[in-house]
C-alpha cells in the first residue's frame, strides 16, 4: 500500500491578489483527505511590484533570466510565502516535521504557450531553507519541453475530486475555475480527461475597476449589479480570435485587454465583462467531447453573483445547471492550492501530471523539481 503523504499547496494565481494555502493528506492517485486552508492578501505596494515583473519579464527569452529587479521580487515573493507557511502552520497546531511536502506554484509573469516558454518566479530552494519542508516547484516546464501548453495542470486532481462526487448527479460534469483567467476540466464516466483555458475569468474585471479607482476587484459584484450588457463590447471579447478554430491553447494575461476607461460606463463595463466569462465558458466547452449536463464553480468568480447568474442563464440555455463547488462540499477559494498540494506528490511518485487531454502533450508527462530541505 502506497503511503499517505501530508502535503501543502501554494497558489498565486493570474488576478496577483495573494497567497491560497490548503493542508491534503494524499497518496496522488485516489486517496484524497482535504484539510484547512488560508488565504494571505498581499498589500497595494507588492501588488504594484508585481506587475511591474510583468513588464520586466517582456524581454525574457530563456526561463531562468532575471531582468531587471525581477530577481529581488522573486525573492521577496518567496519569503512572503515563507512566512504564509509559518503562520500557517502555527494557526493549525502544526511543526514543519509534520509536513512531507510543500508543492510551490510562484507567480506566473510570462507564459508563451506557442514559443514554449513559460516563467514562473519563486525560489524553491530558498523555500525550502526558509520553512525546513521540501519543495517542489517548477512542475509547468518539463509539459511544454515535451510539446504541452504547460496548463491547465489542476485536471488530475479534479479527476479524484469527481470520484468521490454525488452519485445523483447529472453528468457529464466539468469543472471549470474562474481565477483570473478561467479553465474547465471535463471528467467522463470511464475517467477521460479533456482540459483547457477557457477565456477572461476575474482579470477584465479586477483591472476594470482598479483603473476607475474602485478597489482591486467588484466585490460581490456590486458594480456589475448596476450596469447592462453592452453587445458591441461583448462581441469583440467573444470574436477574439482564441475562440476560432478548434486548436485549445493556454493563455497569458496580456491575451486579452480590458476597454478602454471612458468607453462604456463604470457598470456597464462590469456587466459585460461578467457576461463575457461566462459566455467564453460556454463557447469553450463546445470542444468537450460530450456535452455538460452540471458545471461546478470554483475560484474567486463563483463569489461574484453576477458572473454566475450570467453564466447559470446562458446554460440553461443549453440545458445544463451551474453549481457552486463548496454547493458539493468543496472549497472553491482553496481548489487550486490543494491541487498543487496533490500535485506535488504525484511528482515525488513519478506519476504523471499532464496528458494529452489536458495540455495537448504527445503523452503523458511528469513533472516537478524536488527541492529538499538543508
Amino acid at each position: 500500500m502506497t503511503a499517505v503523504k501530508t502535503a501543502i499547496g501554494l497558489m498565486s494565481g493570474t488576478s496577483m491578489d495573494g497567497i491560497d494555502i490548503a493542508l491534503l493528506e494524499t497518496d496522488g492517485e485516489t486517496i484524497v483527505k482535504r484539510g484547512p486552508s488560508h488565504g494571505l492578501s498581499y498589500d497595494r505596494s507588492f501588488r504594484e511590484r508585481l506587475k511591474s515583473a510583468l513588464v520586466m519579464a517582456g524581454p525574457i527569452r530563456q526561463r531562468l533570466e532575471r531582468p531587471g529587479d525581477l530577481a529581488r521580487i522573486e525573492r521577496d515573493l518567496t519569503l512572503l510565502h515563507a512566512v504564509a507557511v509559518h503562520d500557517f502552520l502555527h494557526a493549525h497546531g502544526l511543526k514543519a516535521s509534520d509536513v512531507d511536502v510543500i508543492g510551490f506554484h510562484g507567480q506566473t509573469v510570462l507564459h508563451r504557450p506557442d514559443a514554449g516558454l513559460t516563467v514562473q518566479i519563486g525560489d524553491a530552494p530558498l523555500l525550502a531553507a526558509e520553512t525546513g519542508i521540501d519543495v517542489v516547484g517548477d512542475m509547468r516546464a518539463a509539459d511544454m519541453v515535451a510539446g504541452g501548453q504547460g496548463a491547465p495542470l489542476i485536471p488530475v486532481y479534479h479527476q479524484a475530486l469527481a470520484a468521490n462526487l454525488p452519485g445523483d448527479l447529472e453528468g457529464p460534469v466539468v469543472f471549470v475555475n474562474i481565477g483570473g483567467i478561467s479553465n474547465l476540466t471535463f471528467v467522463g464516466e470511464d475517467g477521460q480527461l479533456s482540459a483547457f483555458d477557457s477565456g477572461p475569468g476575474n482579470m477584465l474585471i479586477d483591472q476594470w475597476i482598479e483603473a476607475h479607482g474602485g478597489g482591486s476587484f467588484d466585490a460581490g459584484g456590486a458594480v456589475a449589479a448596476g450596469g447592462s450588457v453592452v453587445p458591441r463590447l461583448a462581441a469583440r471579447y467573444l470574436d477574439h480570435a482564441f475562440f476560432a478554430g478548434n486548436h485549445r491553447r493556454s493563455l497569458d494575461r496580456g491575451d486579452f485587454l480590458p476597454p478602454v476607461k471612458g468607453e462604456v460606463s463604470l457598470e456597464d463595463g462590469a456587466r459585460t465583462l461578467a457576461h463575457v466569462t461566462g459566455a467564453a465558458i460556454l463557447r469553450c466547452a463546445t470542444h468537450l467531447p460530450a456535452r455538460p449536463k452540471t458545471y461546478i464553480v470554483s475560484g474567486g468568480g463563483r463569489l461574484n453573483p453576477v458572473i454566475m447568474d450570467e453564466f447559470s442563464a446562458l446554460a440553461a440555455e443549453s440545458g445544463a445547471r451551474v453549481v457552486s463547488s463548496d454547493a458539493m462540499g468543496l472549497d472553491g477559494g482553496a481548489m487550486e492550492a490543494e491541487a498543487w498540494a496533490y500535485l506535488a506528490v504525484r511528482s515525488l511518485r513519478g506519476l504523471p501530471l499532464t496528458f494529452p487531454g489536458t495540455t495537448g502533450v504527445r503523452e503523458p508527462v511528469r513533472g516537478g523539481i524536488l527541492n529538499p530541505r538543508p
